[in-house]
């Protein structure tokens, strides 16, 4: 199977961002009753660890949390609340439509109206809209979409990958298109949607969820974290938030755990017994999941050959325990050209080629 992507200059597609109420908080009928569709609407698709306690504003935390909307017309605005977590944090989204290069979008304000397509042809259309950013950069809220009117979706791909870690996974120090390496706030660089888990899915046409936080290791975590994974694994918000999460929601075939960059080399003994009880928490709760772990994409030579060895350990003894969907596999170099060292976009997309047509052999999906 070959992968290829496909970019087409994004002449169609037009980004405005404008500080507005949403249409409940005080637009007029003339504006939003013929073309406002709110975001409970059943038309409207959503993927990721999302608070629906007010199914007027979905809330979500997590990098990678995805929205898809088919629509009509030749225009398109989206309206997102904004936490804006300390007073002054602005969230990231990616805005990709029909095959045009996706775009990178930052909130300005807590309720954003975005003017994310113009000039379309009068036909039907997709939009993906992605959250960038993590969760301690604060939530989004979804409000709603408006346009001339929408079209039911084909049903979500069934096949369903769940990406578990750091700020690998998060995207982090990737995307240096609108501020570069040292500039701007630590989550500029910041792009989920092209990360490697994401595009791991697309290229296989599958449904993707990040489980990851950075910063965050299996028994240690680095820049003084209070947290490790297995304590927040079952958070719709995994850096702070107590609201656990529905794992029945989203039950992965696929999922790939990248931890260890954070924890350095630990003691044997400790990290692998944490690894392998993390394992069977995940078990508990995809009974059928090939699970994978994974080394690190940027760690140096020790540690990669620490990883191996912990991670050959812990494989061979959950293969001895009866779980046989339990995997190792080993990047074949170190990707660390984006910014604190992290894999840039490019490198991001050969983790992704490679991470693929391993998943793609394992799971035999043609």
């Amino acid at each position: 199977m070959k992968y290829c992507f496909k970019f087409f200059t994004p002449f169609l597609v037009l980004i405005f961002i404008s500080l507005s109420q949403s249409p409940e908080a005080g637009a007029t009928k003339k504006q939003y009753d013929a073309n406002f569709f709110a975001a409970d609407n059943p038309g409207i698709q959503y993927t990721g660890r999302i608070d629906f306690s007010n199914p007027k504003r979905p809330r979500f935390w997590q990098p990678g949390v995805y929205i898809k909307v088919g629509f009509t017309g030749t225009t398109c605005n989206i309206i997102i609340n904004d936490e804006v977590l300390y007073g002054k944090t602005h969230n990231y989204i990616e805005v990709a439509i029909d095959d045009n290069q996706p775009v990178r979008i930052q909130t300005t304000a807590k309720t954003n109206t975005i003017k994310v397509a113009d000039n379309l042809d009068d036909a039907r259309h997709t939009i993906i809209i992605c959250k960038n950013t993590e969760a301690s950069i604060g939530y989004l809220e979804f409000v709603g979409i408006t346009c001339k009117s929408l079209y039911k979706l084909p049903e979500k791909p069934k096949r369903k990958i769940e990406f578990i870690g750091n700020s690998i996974t998060c995207g982090a120090g990737s995307d240096q298109s609108v501020k570069p390496c040292g500039k701007g706030e630590w989550y500029d660089q910041h792009n989920a949607y092209m990360s490697y888990g994401p595009v791991t899915a697309r290229m296989l046409d599958a449904q993707w969820q990040l489980s990851a936080v950075s910063g965050i290791g299996l028994v240690h975590s680095c820049c003084k974290m209070d947290i490790v994974m297995p304590q927040v694994y079952d958070k719709v918000n995994m850096r702070t938030d107590s609201l656990e999460w529905d794992f029945t929601k989203y039950i992965p075939d696929v999922v790939t755990i990248t931890l260890g960059q954070n924890d350095g080399i630990q003691d044997s003994v400790i990290f692998c017994s944490a690894y392998v009880k993390f394992i069977q928490t995940i078990r508990s709760k995809y009974s059928g999941a090939q699970i994978i772990c994974l080394t690190s994409p940027m760690a140096d030579a020790a540690l990669t050959a620490a990883m191996k060895n912990y991670l050959t350990g812990i494989v061979a003894y959950m293969n001895g325990t009866g779980d046989k969907k339990v995997h190792k596999f080993f990047y074949s170099q170190r990707y660390s050209h984006g910014c604190g060292g992290h894999p840039d976009l490019t490198e991001h997309t050969i983790i992704a080629g490679e991470l693929a047509a391993y998943i793609q052999t394992l799971m035999k999906w043609r």
